[in-house]
């Protein structure tokens, strides 16, 4: 089983409360779940989100929706992720951020087909791969279309091997960072220019340039190829958010 766990929380730096900042209607974190649920390599979806007081209101948000949740620890989101995957029997994680409301379904199932179809193969010798990403080792995507995919078995080895705060705490640095222990595969775009847009939300500015794209298309039938066409239109739109600097992992 597929399972994409979406890790969630209020407590953002640089833009608090930002996974319920609205989008043409809808709570970003809805944005985010309900474009995940369209890929048709996912079986399941959770919200992965923390036992802190003040996440209670994304808890209340996914039961209200009738979302799968999951509470753990607010700064080990390694654990976070273990926990929600131990409890669904999950065999596969995609791992994706609840500050992405364009994540593409389209490029969640190719990174999953890219790990499924080397799960397949290994009866073959082939080789299984344990981790496979459109971020590592280089980005050809947009941020914020951002596609992790790993085998519990990898996750699991992370879990208990990796004692290194930033890996607690970004969840998938131990498996692309021994790439002599785990097998790697990367997915490409066919636009490897778009890697320089940014679509992720961290800051107000960020949410701005969201909030026009998703005013503009006012549901989430469309797709990452679609917003890049937008932009051209509105290339103004993309002076936005071009200053802002992306947290270091």
């Amino acid at each position: 089983m597929t399972t994409a766990i979406i890790q969630a929380r209020m407590s953002s730096t640089r833009l608090p409360g930002k996974v319920l900042l609205d989008l043409a209607g809808q709570p970003m974190l809805a944005r985010v779940v309900e474009r995940a649920q369209q890929a048709r390599t996912i079986d399941r979806v959770i919200v992965a989100t923390t036992v802190e007081p003040e996440d209670e209101p994304i808890v209340g948000l996914c039961h209200s929706r009738g979302w799968a949740v999951s509470r753990g620890s607010r700064d080990d989101v390694l654990d976070r992720y273990y926990q929600a995957a131990l409890s669904d029997g999950a065999d596969s994680i995609v791992r994706i951020t609840s500050d992405c409301p364009l994540i593409d379904p389209g490029v969640i199932d190719q990174v999953v087909a890219q790990l499924e179809a080397a799960r397949l193969t290994e009866s073959a010798n082939v080789g299984a791969i344990d981790y496979a990403s459109n971020i590592n080792p280089k980005r050809t995507y947009p941020r914020g279309l951002d596609v992790e995919v790993f085998t519990f078995a990898a996750l699991s080895t992370a879990w208990r091997e990796d004692r290194e705060p930033t890996g607690r705490e970004h969840v998938t640095p131990f498996l692309y960072r021994n790439p002599e222990r785990f097998r790697i595969a990367l997915v490409e775009s066919d636009r490897p220019e778009a890697a320089s847009h940014r679509w992720s939300v961290d800051t107000p500015e960020d949410y701005e340039l969201l909030r026009r794209i998703y005013e503009h298309f006012r549901d989430d039938d469309f797709t990452w190829e679609d917003v890049l066409d937008l932009l051209a239109e509105h290339p103004q739109w993309v002076d936005l958010n071009r200053h802002v600097e992306q947290k270091p992992h």
